[in-house]
C-alpha cells in the first residue's frame, strides 16, 4: 500500500530537489568534461522529475528528450571530437571525498526507506492544484504554435545547430592533422 499522497509527494519533491542541487555542484566541480556532462544529464533528469510532479508532463518529457537527450549527445560528440576528455583525467578516483559522497548517498537512501516505512517524520508540502487539462491535450497548442507561428525560428535554430556541428568538425580536423 502506498503512503499518503501529500507525504509521498513532499518527500520526493525534496529528494529530487536535493539530487538536482548535488548533481549541479558535482557538474561545476568536475575537471573532465565528459564527467561534467554526465552530471548535467543527472540534473536534467531530476528537473524533469520535478516538472512531472508539478503536473507539467509535457515539459518534463521535453526536458528529457531535448536537453538530456539531444543536447547532451551533441555536447559529448563535440567533446570526443575535439579530444577534450584525456585518458589521464578520466581515471576513477578513490580519494576520501568520493568515499564520503558514496556514504552520504547511502545514508540518504536509508533515510528514504525509513521515511517511507514511517511517514510521520517529514513535513508536508501542499500538492499543486492544477486545473484539469483541456480535452485537446497539452501537446496540440504547443505544436500548433511551434509549427505555424514560430516555424521560421524553429528551422533557423536547427540550421544554426548544424552549422555549429560542422564548425566543430572542421576545427577538430584542422588541429589533429
Amino acid at each position: 500500500m502506498l503512503p499518503d499522497y501529500p507525504l509521498f509527494y513532499s518527500f520526493h519533491f525534496y529528494l529530487f530537489g536535493l539530487v538536482a542541487l548535488a548533481s549541479a555542484i558535482a557538474f561545476v566541480t568536475r575537471k573532465s568534461p565528459v564527467a561534467a556532462a554526465l552530471w548535467l544529464v543527472n540534473v536534467m533528469f531530476s528537473l524533469a522529475a520535478l516538472y512531472v510532479m508539478m503536473d507539467a508532463h509535457f515539459v518534463g518529457a521535453i526536458q528529457v528528450l531535448v536537453y538530456a537527450g539531444a543536447i547532451m549527445v551533441v555536447f559529448l560528440f563535440v567533446v570526443m571530437l575535439l579530444n577534450l576528455g584525456h585518458a589521464d583525467s578520466m581515471r576513477d578516483q578513490r580519494d576520501p571525498r568520493v568515499r564520503a559522497t558514496a556514504a552520504a548517498v547511502a545514508v540518504a537512501l536509508t533515510i528514504e526507506l525509513a521515511v517511507l516505512a514511517r511517514p510521520d517524520w517529514l513535513p508536508v508540502v501542499p500538492t499543486p492544484l492544477a486545473p484539469p487539462p483541456a480535452s485537446t491535450g497539452a501537446i496540440a497548442p504547443v505544436a500548433d504554435a511551434l509549427f505555424n507561428e514560430y516555424l521560421l525560428a524553429f528551422e533557423l535554430t536547427s540550421v544554426l545547430i548544424l552549422v555549429a556541428i560542422i564548425g566543430a568538425v572542421v576545427l577538430g580536423r584542422r588541429t589533429s592533422t
